[in-house]
């Protein structure tokens, strides 16, 4: 259902897109142009053309959108990367060229779709994950949730009930963890959520070292048989709406206005 923005409210903007809504030939080309030597040099280290291609679309897609929302030029865009390797926008001196001096993004990719976050403001984390990937590692992906997690993911049917579940859990995980800028580097048995059956955080518990409280989540889905989720740093009582733009940011298309949830319950730790 979608939402007007109030006054009192931020927003959160999201473009997903298909690798296939981006031709082969217009990808190298503005690859070639826009990319930096950092990222020109990782694209041609991919072995499959299908892994190079991902690579260039979402990464032409990072910087169009900067482009756009802070009115620097794509080739112009200066990305460094934490030692972690998550990648920031290196501000000017004098701030953005639209105005402000701060902005975060996030990128996910999977299997042909790209989905890139951004805010104007604190943090955020997004992940994508497709449902037809068959239960490739999804074992070993549940060994890696909390117990409560687990029982959860093992009270659902065999087969795509429990596949949702798993990458529910799996794509909120990323995502926060993304957000705080841990990727992988952080276990993800030291915090857990509480989901609805069909979509929507519940509960929420932090690891110890995040006392913040201030998260947000929202589940996506935003084709069929793709999940997806965001993790959004907000204060008590703000609203944040979600502008999703699909495909390929050529223009300023209107987005579908969605409205992220307050943060969920705190759940308390099992001893």
């Amino acid at each position: 259902m979608t939402t007007a923005v109030k006054a009192a409210t931020w927003a959160v903007k999201l473009w997903f897109c298909s690798n296939d809504e981006l031709p082969p030939g217009i990808a190298a080309t503005l690859a070639a142009n826009w990319l930096d030597e950092h990222e020109r040099e990782s694209a041609e280290q991919f072995l499959f053309e299908r892994d190079r291609r991902q690579y260039l679309v979402s990464h032409v897609l990072v910087r169009r959108v900067l482009s756009l929302e802070c009115g620097i030029p794509e080739s112009e865009a200066v990305i460094w990367r934490s030692s972690r390797g998550r990648p920031f926008l290196q501000k000017p001196a004098g701030g953005l060229p639209r105005g402000g001096r701060e902005l975060d993004f996030n990128l996910s990719h999977a299997g042909g779709h790209n989905l890139l976050g951004v805010v104007r403001r604190n943090r955020i984390g997004v992940d994508v994950e497709r449902l037809d990937r068959g239960d490739q590692g999804f074992a070993s992906i549940v060994q890696t949730f909390a117990p409560a997690e687990r029982e959860w993911v093992a009270q659902a049917r065999p087969g795509r009930a429990r596949d949702v579940r798993v990458l529910r859990l799996w794509t909120l995980k990323e995502a926060y963890s993304k957000a705080r800028g841990l990727g992988l580097g952080l276990s993800f048995d030291t915090f857990s959520f509480r989901l609805a059956e069909d979509r929507g955080v519940l509960g929420f518990r932090p690891p110890d070292d995040d006392l913040s409280g201030r998260w947000r989540f929202m589940e996506l889905e935003p084709v069929p048989g793709v999940l997806a989720a965001v993790a959004v740093m907000a204060d008590e009582g703000e609203e944040l709406v979600l502008e999703l733009h699909h495909g390929f940011p050529w223009g300023r298309s209107a987005p579908r206005l969605l409205t992220i949830p307050q943060a969920p319950s705190v759940l308390r730790r099992v001893s």
